[in-house]
């Protein structure tokens, strides 16, 4: 057999092999899917945060393969879901979606932000992503930066870190006293409650990396010149804290995790399961929402006409 037939006879056979694995994976990821992953990552009672082992793929079985093909199967209803949600808002829908990622250094909020909110519609999402507070933003209430970024009707935002540094941060490196990190518990349970009370679903999510891993991660930073870029000797500082860090975590999860604003946990050494588990517990939100096509406002047949006419 000659190079060109070896090569068709592996794209075929490739193609053969892609079709077996997307009728397994549709099987997989039926209508239960998103809320199995949601069930077996959610924070609830008894949750322990040092239980959870960051490379598990809870609720999935397959591998990197099976759950690129999950993804790309959910993705035409995210995509459709997302745009009901924005054309609803046109016809005077209040309703948003919060998405909230949080995590330590190198968990995988990049690549989330890529590979799921990246697949979205750009002019239906707003991405922030929460620095170091400003002189300005010192001056306020420290909710006061995350009440300007919060989503409007239709849209669903995106927090890339979020008002949770202030009791994860704020706690570990002494910035406030402890007083007052306790009390922004309460805080951020009284300021969710009011959003989801004003038709905002959140989605709250840890990736929960494992020391290990994110020692490889950062390895790998110094050992690529294209990863350089990635790199700040400040993430080997936050990395001595590892064990407040986790404290830190764990207690803010269990705090602020709530009936009506969930705190999910996905292990995330295995990039690819962070990725496709992020995506079912985004779709289960819009889901959830329902959001419906607005009806229009005016008369279809007579624009018909006039269109015919034209």
């Amino acid at each position: 057999m000659g190079k060109k037939s070896e090569k068709k006879a592996e794209r075929t056979s490739a193609k053969k092999l892609d079709k077996k694995v997307e009728k397994k994976v549709e099987k997989k990821v039926g209508r239960q899917f998103e809320n199995q992953v949601a069930e077996a990552l959610r924070v609830g009672e008894g949750f322990r945060l040092a239980d959870v082992d960051t490379s598990a793929t809870p609720a999935f079985e397959g591998g990197k393969a099976e759950a690129e093909v999950a993804m790309a199967v959910c993705a035409a209803e995210v995509a459709e879901l997302q745009e009901r949600l924005y054309a609803a808002s046109r016809g005077g829908d209040t309703r948003s979606v919060l998405l909230v990622i949080q995590g330590m250094d190198t968990s995988g909020k990049g690549g989330i932000m890529r590979h799921v909110v990246g697949l979205l519609d750009p002019q239906g999402v707003s991405i922030t992503a929460f620095k170091k507070p400003t002189a300005q933003e010192r001056r306020h209430p420290f909710l006061w930066r995350i009440r300007q970024a919060l989503p409007e009707p239709g849209m669903i935002g995106v927090f890339d870190r979020s008002h949770y540094e202030d009791v994860l941060v704020a706690r570990v490196d002494g910035l406030v006293p402890a007083s007052t990190w306790r009390r922004r518990y309460s805080q951020i349970r009284t300021f969710e409650k009011s959003l989801t009370d004003s038709g905002t679903t959140i989605v709250k999510v840890m990736l929960h990396i494992g020391s290990q891993e994110q020692k490889e991660r950062l390895g790998e930073r110094l050992d690529r010149p294209d990863k350089y870029w990635k790199y700040n000797p400040g993430d080997v500082d936050v990395r001595l804290n590892w064990d407040a860090y986790q404290e830190a975590y764990a207690e803010a999860l269990l705090k602020t995790s709530t009936d009506t604003a969930l705190w999910y946990v996905v292990p995330a050494d295995r990039k690819w399961y962070a990725r496709l588990a992020v995506q079912q517990l985004l779709l289960g939100a819009l889901r959830e929402v329902d959001p419906q096509w607005p009806p229009a406002d005016f008369d279809v047949e007579v624009e018909k006409a006039r269109l015919a006419e034209s």
